[in-house]
């Protein structure tokens, strides 16, 4: 593409050199850069995209974008000097990427617990309905069947405008896409145009990048607040912070809840580990997916369809033929007729919700055995929370390894230790090594009781010191019950 395209509506603050120049490819990562490629210099978290200048130009950069310019310029080199490259990144990667998501109608979904169930929910949805759909979420991407593997929640917005054009090449109608907080504040969204924005909740996580609760609230505010008035900003009322999120939003304002006065409301009528009845505005459905906490995620999925213009009948016909995203409160049961659970339940309310519709859902004397880990380099004032909120909600708990990355499992577990009192210590155990945390529940459970094992998920591996090795709860659980 010709640099005068790729820069149009670019907010340029001064530009050293040719126009003219054609750019093959688009770089924030200077070892990616080839000959005639523009490089980015972004500033990130751990490093500076400005201190690698001059590798990019050694590997053929013909086109540097910064916040400041070199001393000495090169005259076959344009510079363009900018207020914000991680903002300008996501402009220039729309630009080159030929505006993908004005071609399809891109939903994003954002909240501390539901993002993935959310978006999975509504891309199985709408491929029942029978639209080309396309995915972007923790678990995996797809355009329609293909599945193309994600290593973030929101990918960065080379990526993401990559993955979105593909999309559209392929036909999609329909786009939906988890967006974290770290996104929205690194503006790896800038410059796409959505259709509409779901707020699921906020509760406590990530303070270790946002530094305070306040300022995590205003990373998700943002994505509403940068809508536009063609757009939906659909929030769940029941939360406490629901309503915040639509205060500046130019978009078109509806709300769902159980609670409260709203625009789509729900109440579950039946629950069992199979499904669930609910009356979604008077129509009643058996959904495959169980718990409060899913009621709310159907809720939300329910209201996106019928603001995305589709028939209601449809919509709960669909909706009673669909289930949940890999690794959330996912069932295996044992011969003997212990019931294990999966689930990527990773913060405090997260592992209430999973624990209240355990202990909701069991019959009689049944235990619940609890295997709870938190992952290493990550916000540490939510470990004894976690703890403490799965000593009060089961009958023992296993504390064990997350994903420890570069932290002592010992120290994490500790953290965790926190959060219990004295006198519930007689049931709490530590094993250190998930695989025999998770088989000793197993070994601990009669018959007929009730194991979860939280904080993984859908995972497929256990990172340790900058290593990945493949570890699954879910074929951990299945293995241990077949050898009993």
């Amino acid at each position: 593409m010709k640099l005068k395209e790729l820069l149009h509506a670019i907010p340029v603050q001064q530009l050293e050199g040719s126009l003219e120049l054609d750019v093959q490819s688009i770089c924030f990562d200077s070892r990616k850069v080839v000959a005639s490629s523009m490089f980015v210099a972004v500033r990130g978290v751990h490093t500076d995209g400005h201190l690698y200048i001059d590798t990019a130009l050694e590997l053929g950069a013909s086109v540097l974008v910064l916040e400041e310019l070199p001393e000495a310029l090169q005259e076959d080199v344009t510079y363009v000097l900018v207020d914000d490259t991680s903002y300008v990144l996501g402009l220039l990667a729309t630009n080159f990427y030929g505006d993908p998501s004005k071609e399809l109608k891109l939903v994003g979904v954002t909240g501390t617990n539901g993002k993935t169930t959310v978006a999975t929910l509504l891309f199985n949805l709408f491929e029942n309905l029978g639209y080309h759909v396309g995915l972007i979420s923790t678990v995996q991407n797809k355009i329609g069947e293909r599945i193309i593997p994600a290593t973030h929640t929101t990918p960065d917005p080379l990526a993401l405008n990559a993955l979105l054009r593909d999309m559209v090449d392929d036909g999609c109608d329909y786009c939906f896409m988890e967006v974290s907080s770290h996104a929205v504040v690194q503006q790896r969204i800038a410059g796409l145009r959505f259709a509409g924005g779901i707020f699921t909740n906020i509760t406590h996580d990530h303070l270790d990048f946002h530094g305070t609760f306040d300022h995590y609230i205003k990373a998700k505010k943002k994505f509403f607040d940068d809508l536009d008035r063609y757009a939906f900003a659909l929030t769940n009322i029941d939360d406490k912070n629901g309503s915040v999120m639509l205060q500046n939003t130019f978009a078109h304002k509806k709300s769902y809840g159980l609670k409260n006065m709203t625009d789509f409301k729900a109440r579950i009528v039946e629950s069992h580990f199979d499904g669930m009845l609910l009356n979604i505005d008077g129509h009643e459905l058996w959904v495959k997916l169980v718990g409060g906490f899913n009621a709310y995620n159907l809720l939300a999925v329910y209201g996106a369809a019928i603001l995305l213009e589709q028939e209601t009948m449809k919509v709960l016909t669909a909706m009673s033929e669909i289930s949940g995203a890999e690794g959330r409160f996912e069932v295996v049961r044992s011969a003997n007729g212990v019931a294990g659970i999966v689930d990527y339940a990773h913060t405090p309310d997260a592992v209430e919700n999973v624990l209240s519709t355990i202990r909701d859902l069991r019959a009689g004397n049944q235990q619940i055995i609890t295997v709870l880990g938190c992952g290493g380099d990550r916000d540490k004032t939510k470990r004894p929370e976690m703890a403490a909120v799965a000593v009060r909600l089961s009958d023992r708990v296993i504390l064990t390894s997350d994903n420890p990355r570069t932290e002592d499992p010992a120290a994490i577990i500790r953290d965790m230790e926190a959060g219990i009192t004295a006198k519930d210590r007689k049931n709490v155990f530590t094993i250190a090594e998930r695989q025999e945390a998770i088989r000793a529940a197993c070994h601990l459970a009669q018959p007929g009781d009730i194991i979860l094992v939280a904080g993984k998920g859908h995972e497929k591996y256990q990172e340790v010191n900058g290593q990945r090795h493949h570890f699954d709860d879910r074929e951990i659980l299945e293995q241990t019950f077949n050898e009993q």
